[in-house]
């Protein structure tokens, strides 16, 4: 048995919280490198996004080209190890900050999009919401030019679309109120909604452990639980390449890709 069998076998009650390395043997890219560090430029900050169309611009183009792929994505080993984890009986909560809802479309039920959802659009004037499917048709009908680009896929269903041009990409308004757009995803300088904290709050301090698989926590929004979590003593065992930002705090560290890590799940 190795060390995380019994990790997981002493603790029957697991706080999860998954991050992007669950993703990436789905053909999603993750930010950081084996070091924490941006692997390229930060995603888009929501100042810049709410108050500078040429921002919106930029991103929602790069969005129409990024979700052909990303809108198609599967999920993988990892995303299935997990819903086995569950049916086992041992999830309190999954906190993911991923967008892709890909835990969901695997089977898993006890989940909580720490970030949001990139399959909704979000109205910051009315609050209504349309899908991304349609929301694409939107931005497709209204910028038929950018239809035959193609550029290398990064994180969160963008796209390296450089050297191009934005002034002329016409970005949809709200059917119903005409409100700026945004993707239903916290951004970078956004608050996660408070109910979200509370419940992932009440979530680990039921828990008997907690289990980090595939981030690096160099984000305050998860690292926060985790910190919690250890300051109230419940063991944290992380399965994640390279280092997180909360190693000091790990009873075990598994330096592994995710998906073999975790095939045990699978086994009766």
């Amino acid at each position: 048995m190795t060390p995380l069998q019994q990790f997981i076998d002493d603790h029957p009650r697991l706080f999860v919280l998954t991050g992007a390395g669950c993703s990436t043997d789905s053909g999603i890219p993750d930010y950081r490198d084996r070091d924490g560090q941006w692997k390229r430029p930060p995603p888009v900050n929501y100042a810049a996004f709410m108050h500078e169309p040429a921002t919106r611009q930029r991103y929602w183009a790069r969005s129409l080209v990024g979700w052909r792929r990303f809108g198609r994505a599967l999920p993988n080993a990892t995303h299935r190890a997990l819903v086995a984890l569950e049916r086992r009986g041992q999830v309190e909560l999954l906190v993911t900050q991923n967008v892709d809802r890909l835990h969901q479309h695997a089977g898993s039920e006890r989940v909580l999009d720490l970030h949001g959802r990139l399959d909704e659009v979000r109205c910051m004037g009315c609050e209504a919401r349309l899908g991304r499917h349609a929301f694409q048709q939107m931005l497709e009908e209204r910028n038929p030019a950018w239809m035959s680009l193609d550029a290398g896929d990064a994180p969160d269903g963008d796209a390296d679309l450089e050297g191009h041009d934005f002034a002329q990409f016409e970005v949809p308004p709200c059917p119903h109120c005409g409100g700026i757009l945004k993707p239903d995803v916290v951004f970078f300088g956004e608050a996660v909604p408070r109910e979200r904290v509370e419940a992932a709050a009440r979530a680990w301090q039921a828990a008997d452990a907690v289990l980090v698989v595939g981030s690096s926590l160099m984000v305050y929004s998860g690292y926060r639980f985790v910190d919690a979590a250890a300051r109230a003593g419940k063991p944290i065992a992380a399965v994640t390449l390279g280092r997180t930002r909360a190693d000091a705090l790990l009873s075990l560290k598994v330096d592994a890709p995710c998906d073999s890590s975790l095939a045990f799940l699978h086994q009766p």
